[in-house]
């Protein structure tokens, strides 16, 4: 059974894309297995302390390097992507092994798709910026639609998301075309 690791790029409770992820988890059911990194414990980005790595940055690459894709689900902070997101993609991002020149990283070559719920623009920058970060980080990006959430009033009054048919559908479309690009 193939292997799917979430990455929710808020760390609050009632995050948005938490509750996007989940729905997303139960569209999958049994097709495949889900995991939702945790990484809160991660220290700041500091090449000073990059080798041997912290404990915590081994503990997610291990469950990061065990998957058969990532699904990043992402709000939008200041027309980017939040920094504790940010600082994950970093060490996510590094050598493995100090001094490799071809800069192996734990995501290199990994499947990786990404949605977002947020403002106005279904945090459609964020998600420009992963995309960028994917590219960069030389991960398989899967092409095509992605989900983004343009959150109303209601749901930011509520702090609920509403999946009305609409956007159920888009992030049932997602969730299948993922699974068959994790397959290829």
């Amino acid at each position: 059974m193939k292997k799917i690791v979430f990455i929710v790029g808020s760390l609050r409770k009632n995050s948005f894309n938490k509750s996007l992820a989940e729905n997303a988890a139960a569209i999958i059911k049994d097709r495949a297995e889900v995991s939702f990194l945790s990484y809160s414990e991660l220290p700041y980005m500091n090449q000073d302390i990059e080798f041997p790595a912290p404990e915590a940055v081994k503990k997610v690459r291990e469950e990061v390097m065990s998957a058969d894709g990532i699904w990043i689900f992402s709000p939008e902070y200041n027309f980017n992507i939040p920094g504790v997101l940010k600082n994950l993609l970093d060490w996510l991002s590094r050598p493995l092994i100090e001094n490799d020149s071809e800069r192996i990283s734990a995501v290199t070559g990994l499947p990786v798709t990404l949605s977002g719920a947020g403002g106005r623009s279904g945090a459609a920058n964020a998600k420009k910026r992963l995309s960028e970060l994917a590219v960069f980080m030389k991960m398989k990006h899967m092409e095509g639609e992605e989900v983004s959430i343009s959150l109303t009033p209601e749901e930011f009054a509520s702090d609920i998301l509403y999946l009305d048919s609409d956007r159920k559908r888009k992030l049932e479309d997602q969730t299948e075309r993922f699974l068959r690009f994790i397959e290829a």
